[in-house]
């Protein structure tokens, strides 16, 4: 993976491809808790913009982030992001 290849999480945020660890769906209980930890010790980043949570991102760095695009729709991008190196995909 190249430096500089960014995931859009939508809403014109974006993540540094080489930190996404996983991208998960927020439905189950331990994912759940796991978002509610991250929230009361700081590391989480909530880019759903008040919309409804449809997938997490967990960083390297420990940041868990919060996306308003499904998990599927963001592993496209990245999968077209590291196909594509980024050019002139949206």
């Amino acid at each position: 993976m190249q430096q500089g290849r960014t995931l859009s999480l939508g809403f014109g945020n974006h993540v540094m491809l080489s930190r996404v660890v996983a991208i998960i769906s927020p439905d189950s209980a331990p994912v759940r808790r796991m978002v509610q930890q991250s929230r009361e010790n700081g590391v989480l980043v909530d880019a759903s913009f008040g919309r409804r949570t449809r997938a997490v991102v967990l960083c390297d760095s420990g940041q868990v982030i919060l996306s308003a695009l499904l998990p599927d729709t963001l592993a496209s991008r990245a999968e077209a992001e590291n196909a594509h190196g980024g050019r002139g995909l949206k």
